[in-house]
């Protein structure tokens, strides 16, 4: 069995457009003194494999530029069991500050330089629906069950709309390809549908959460209610351009406006949560949480418990 200490591999953080991504780098650097950095890299593929260009191992982690690792994360010891297993991704699961919800979304990674120079996603996608939105359909792109850091997706009113309004897109698709609004329920992983309510409901305790509630609900209107070409959700000027008509919204209002089409039509549960209600929600939510090692992943865990 190989193993690497996850100290021995290059560390890329990488940034584009986020208000902290200084105070953020700084606070990486003190963590990860050897870490390095990718900056301003327009488009999701060509900013990874910029990102893999940036890495002088074959295995790299990769920090988000709104992503706060754990320090712990980095005395870990990656174990491989065989080849696939040397040659998989590796998502860990991160804390979304907005929420309280833990899955991959905003985590810490570990790529190879060869999965990424290989892949054809987002704007560089090979046609596949899959691939249009995500990297996660690839079979060796593998979700972990451990959380080694928070995200910070709501650095201002429009990050947190954004960050809102892709979730609220993407957890509505099955496998990168938009249901009809009769296939929605029995086609969306149950899983999806509870981070898409969570997205929906919680989070007016912290800074512009009010707006990440207002961008996800208006995310899944436009890509289940109208023709709106959900495929933008990978274009970031595509989605400036959208934020433009609802900046000056008051997000109250917006988060509203749609509540009774996503009740109505969607079976989705729409119920505003005040601030303590979120409080008390992400206090309890995950709170017997615990990791079980770093090679641990999402699919063996749910196996065991329904006894796979």
């Amino acid at each position: 069995m190989k193993q690497i200490d996850v100290a021995d591999l290059d560390c890329i953080y990488l940034s584009y457009d986020e208000p902290k991504k200084e105070e953020f780098w700084v606070k990486i650097k003190n963590i990860v003194p050897w870490a390095t950095r990718v900056d301003g890299v327009r488009g999701s593929d060509a900013a990874h494999k910029a990102a893999a260009e940036a890495s002088t191992t074959e295995r790299f982690v990769l920090i988000d530029g709104d992503n706060m690792p754990y320090p712990e994360f980095f005395n870990q010891i990656l174990e491989f069991k065989d080849e696939e297993w040397e040659s998989a991704v590796y998502r860990w699961r991160a804390k979304n500050n907005i929420n309280g919800l833990m899955y991959g979304n905003g985590g810490v990674s570990s790529w190879t330089r060869t999965f990424v120079n290989n892949m054809q996603t987002h704007e560089n996608t090979d046609g596949t629906a899959e691939n249009d939105v995500e990297f996660c359909f690839y079979s060796n792109y593998w979700a972990m069950h451990d959380c080694f850091s928070t995200t910070y997706p709501n650095q201002s009113e429009f990050h947190a709309w954004r960050a809102g309004f892709r979730e609220g897109v993407k957890m509505c698709l099955n496998r990168g390809a938009r249901p009809n609004v009769n296939e929605f329920k029995n086609q969306v992983h149950q899983r999806n549908l509870d981070h898409l309510t969570i997205w929906h409901n919680i989070g007016r305790d912290v800074d512009h959460g009010i707006w990440a509630i207002a961008g996800a609900r208006m995310g899944t209107y436009m890509t289940m209610l109208t023709e709106w070409d959900y495929k933008q959700v990978q274009d970031f000027d595509a989605l400036q351009d959208l934020w433009r008509t609802v900046e000056t919204s008051n997000p109250e209002i917006l988060a509203g406006r749609v509540a009774e089409d996503l009740d109505s039509q969607l079976d989705l549960p729409i119920t505003m949560y005040g601030a303590e209600e979120s409080k008390f929600f992400k206090f309890h939510y995950r709170s017997n949480w615990n990791n079980l090692g770093i090679m641990t992943r999402e699919m063996d865990v749910i196996r065991t418990q329904e006894g796979w």
